[in-house]
């Protein structure tokens, strides 16, 4: 399984310069917040995924007062060699190299460093709109699937010419023609995809929360598509009038969402914000259970404060599931060193502690 050897970042948030050597095995790293604990742990997620794990412009990225960052890493392949990767960002302008060796596309990239990020900004996949539960399906599916991501990236480019068709005055309506049916077997495969991803997460989910939890509350997964009933041609045709009158396309897999349960209620409303955060470790490592499956190893694990907000029985559960042998290279941050060392130290002596501050990172005993 591919691990991080040493990471070199520049300009990356708050992060001027630095370079790291890490553990094969677990990784800590404390320090106050604000000091740049989640800024490494995204500049490890942004080399393999080539995008932020949090949705926001690049340029927000930059380090103040800079143009732009470089993120580079050398990993221990799966093959027993050594590959290095870079990636390089300006303002509109993005270069990911293997090797010293450009991708033709970025999208070669995914899935070539499987990652898993466990991250306070979940919460939004409970809180917030279908979208953020869409962008966790695409970045499990994108990692594991080139047919899906390629499908995805068609469908959206598609999208975006559908709608600026239906901004037009007098517009064509053969074009439109013409682009529902190139948008329908992409979004044949993108809900087919979808579809198969919540019901191997369910099982899965149900058994990493009763883990966590120790059992009570039942826990469900639900994914909603406009494609349950209908082909997209035919919910496109249903839905055309409206479409002119809205100016855009209010149909299709754009809108498809996964409804979280628990006891046979939304989780949003029915879940405690110690059940909720719960049922979102139990989600991303769902999530790496089964892209470890599709892989044959293990991917990248990154736990970015996982213990906040969960009891000490729920984080003694956590970190049994964690020390496990078949979990691969991790990464785990927290305020608070005496905690994490205390529970690190007693599953394992292969490991390595971070100090942060301000954006410096130094390795302590």
């Amino acid at each position: 399984m591919p691990h991080l050897k040493k990471i070199v970042v520049r300009d990356f948030r708050n992060i001027a310069f630095q370079e790291i050597g890490f553990s094969p095995n677990v990784n800590c790293i404390s320090g106050n917040n604000g000091e740049g604990k989640t800024n490494l742990l995204d500049a490890i997620y942004y080399l393999s995924m080539t995008k932020s794990a949090f949705p926001a412009p690049d340029k927000y990225n930059f380090r103040y007062g800079t143009e732009g960052f470089t993120i580079g890493g050398t990993y221990a392949m799966e093959n027993g060699l050594e590959s290095r990767f870079s990636i390089q960002v300006k303002e509109g302008e993005k270069k990911m190299l293997r090797d010293d060796k450009p991708y033709s596309r970025l999208g070669e990239h995914i899935g070539v460093l499987p990652v898993v990020m466990v991250s306070p900004s979940d919460t939004a996949l409970v809180s917030e709109s279908g979208e953020e539960r869409r962008r966790l399906s695409n970045a499990v599916l994108s990692q594991m699937d080139r047919e899906y991501l390629s499908a995805v990236q068609g469908y959206t480019r598609l999208l975006q010419q559908r709608n600026k068709v239906l901004k037009e005055m007098g517009a064509d309506l053969s074009l439109l023609d013409v682009l529902d049916e190139r948008m329908a077997p992409l979004a044949a495969t993108i809900y087919e995809s979808r579809l198969r991803l919540a019901r191997e997460l369910q099982p899965v989910v149900a058994e990493y929360y009763r883990l966590i939890s120790g059992g009570g509350e039942s826990v469900a997964i639900e994914y909603k598509s406009d494609l349950a009933k209908s082909s997209l041609i035919e919910i496109f045709a249903a839905h055309r009038e409206r479409d002119f009158l809205l100016r855009y396309t209010s149909s299709g897999v754009q809108r498809d969402d996964f409804v979280f349960t628990m006891d046979g209620h939304p989780i949003r409303r029915a879940g405690s914000q110690g059940q909720q955060k719960s049922f979102l470790v139990a989600l991303k490592f769902a999530q790496y259970e089964i892209m470890k499956r599709s892989y044959g190893f293990a991917p990248m694990l990154l736990l970015d404060d996982v213990f906040d907000k969960l009891d000490l029985g729920r984080i003694s559960n956590l970190i049994s599931m964690v020390a496990g042998a078949d979990f691969g290279q991790i990464f785990i941050t927290d305020t608070d060193r005496d905690r994490l060392s205390g529970i690190i130290d007693r599953i394992t002596e292969d490991r390595a502690y971070f100090l942060t501050e301000k954006g410096a990172f130094s390795r302590v005993e």
